[in-house]
């Protein structure tokens, strides 16, 4: 139960960041994520990306199927307006977990979470996607459009929770055998990966297929129909 508590609440284990405030650790897991992400995507864009040949090699190959991964997702599921929304779903399908250790401010030692185990990450995540999804709405079909997507108040709720229910029962899993003395020295390996990064793996998908889904919808022309004189 006090793992558990802790783990929502974030009231005990807590980092101090850059000795100006004491932060959840899934906010440094979330900084040093995306710090990571933006110097991969700038060495990749200066070193990678010119020295692109004809025939790819295996890092070419790599960044070539995941970006065409999102960006067929992005076509299949809304073929209007979906150039941006690749763009998108390559962002937030790449925002996932890695471990790091760190200290907490009571002299601990702490394995840093995944960043959407934290419940203001998932809201914040959602609502990023929910106001794609609006924006695209907007842009397509102006006021039916923004009509369409603001009927759907319960979407940002409902991708919030359900990130952050995925990805926290795999911290929980992993915690609670962490604390059990017997099984806390080769499963904890297994247990991080099966319940942790496979939990963040499968909701990455679910997220980019709901976003790329209700975007489509949102942003599918209405045209008008002409009568026809009998």
């Amino acid at each position: 139960q006090t793992i558990m508590r802790d783990a929502v609440l974030h009231e005990d284990n807590k980092i101090s960041l850059f000795g100006l405030m004491d932060v959840n650790p899934a906010v440094v897991s979330g900084f040093i994520v995306t710090g990571v992400l933006l110097v991969l995507a700038a060495l990749a864009r200066i070193f990678v990306i010119p020295r692109f040949k004809y025939k790819p090699g295996k890092l070419q190959l790599l960044l070539e199927e995941l970006v065409t991964f999102f960006q067929n997702l992005a076509q299949t599921n809304s073929p209007h307006r979906n150039g941006f929304l690749g763009a998108y779903l390559f962002g937030a399908g790449v925002y996932v977990l890695f471990g790091l250790q760190a200290v907490t401010t009571a002299g601990g030692s702490i394995s840093l979470p995944a960043p959407l185990s934290d419940i203001n990450a998932a809201i914040s995540v959602g609502c990023m996607s929910y106001l794609v999804i609006l924006g695209g709405g907007i842009a397509a079909n102006k006021l039916r459009g923004a009509a369409n997507t603001l009927k759907d108040f319960s979407l940002p709720i409902s991708m919030s929770f359900r990130l952050f229910g995925a990805l926290l029962s795999g911290l929980l899993v992993t915690e609670l055998v962490y604390y059990s003395l017997s099984l806390s020295f080769v499963l904890p390996v297994f247990v991080g990966v099966m319940f942790t990064l496979l939990h963040a793996l499968i909701q990455t998908y679910v997220l980019t297929t709901l976003v790329s889904i209700f975007y489509g919808e949102v942003t599918e022309p209405h045209n008008k129909k002409v009568k026809q004189a009998a």
